[in-house]
């Protein structure tokens, strides 16, 4: 199995924070998100190798981080070329661009880098190799405001989605779709035929919410913490919950 961690915007909500550091390496109770994110995806066995697709103008800040990670030798770091918010890739686009230039066949777990969830990673794992469709780590925000800034999900009595909407107006529940997505590799050919097809390539719930339609894709529903950093409001929040925790 191979891993994707999607690193490659440019938090312009969070700047100041982020002129010179990318959110994935701000530090949250004292350690950078990256290594807590490291942390769960040391759990699963069965990968060989973890790819950081950011872009140039944070490439050598993740480089040094990796370089001082106990899984130097299993990281690789990937260059999208984008140099700007307004030029980047987007996540769908990026997702592809590691997919394409390694020639990935195999088993995928995507997992975006700003991302921190409390839940046991090895739980999902097992839900997600029991189905025979994609899978999707899904928690309850408990408010249709918080919910139109996420994908928002239905699922059906078998927990496979049968709804899915990109920040709705009118969300139809509060259950939505978190940076946690599991691709068997026989699925992969779907991303191809996506990013030929549509213009959408930024968040990565335009994709589900396609495929969701096109094939089967399931919903894992967890309710330990989980934590967005979309803005100084969200990082502040987990920064001081994890101090409190580890004190």
């Amino acid at each position: 199995m191979k891993i994707i961690i999607l690193a490659a915007g440019y938090a312009v909500r969070l700047q100041p924070l982020t002129l010179n550091t990318p959110k994935s390496l701000l530090l949250v109770g004292g350690r950078p998100i990256m290594d807590r994110i490291m942390d769960k995806l040391s759990l699963i066995k069965g990968w060989d190798e973890i790819y950081v697709i950011t872009n140039a103008k944070y490439y050598d800040n993740f480089v040094k981080w990796a370089q001082g990670t106990s899984f130097r030798d299993k990281i690789s770091v990937i260059n999208d070329g984008t140099t700007s918010n307004e030029n980047r890739l987007g996540a769908i686009k990026d997702m592809y661009f590691v997919v394409e230039s390694k020639a990935i066949d195999n088993d995928l777990l995507v997992v975006a880098g700003d991302n921190l969830f409390e839940f046991n990673i090895l739980t999902f794992m097992e839900f997600a190799r029991s189905n025979d469709g994609v899978s999707v780590a899904l928690y309850d925000v408990g408010s249709k405001d918080l919910a139109r800034n996420y994908g928002v999900v239905e699922l059906d009595a078998s927990n496979k989605i049968v709804d899915f909407e990109e920040k709705p107006q009118n969300p139809k529940s509060t259950l939505v779709s978190t940076g946690i997505y599991y691709f068997p590799k026989n699925k992969l050919p779907f991303i191809h035929k996506y990013v030929k097809m549509l213009s959408k390539l930024d968040a990565p719930g335009y994709y589900i919410g396609w495929l969701s339609g096109e094939d089967k894709v399931y919903g894992f529903k967890f309710i330990e913490d989980w934590y967005d950093i979309g803005n100084i409001e969200s990082y502040n929040k987990a920064d001081s919950n994890y101090t409190k925790k580890e004190r």
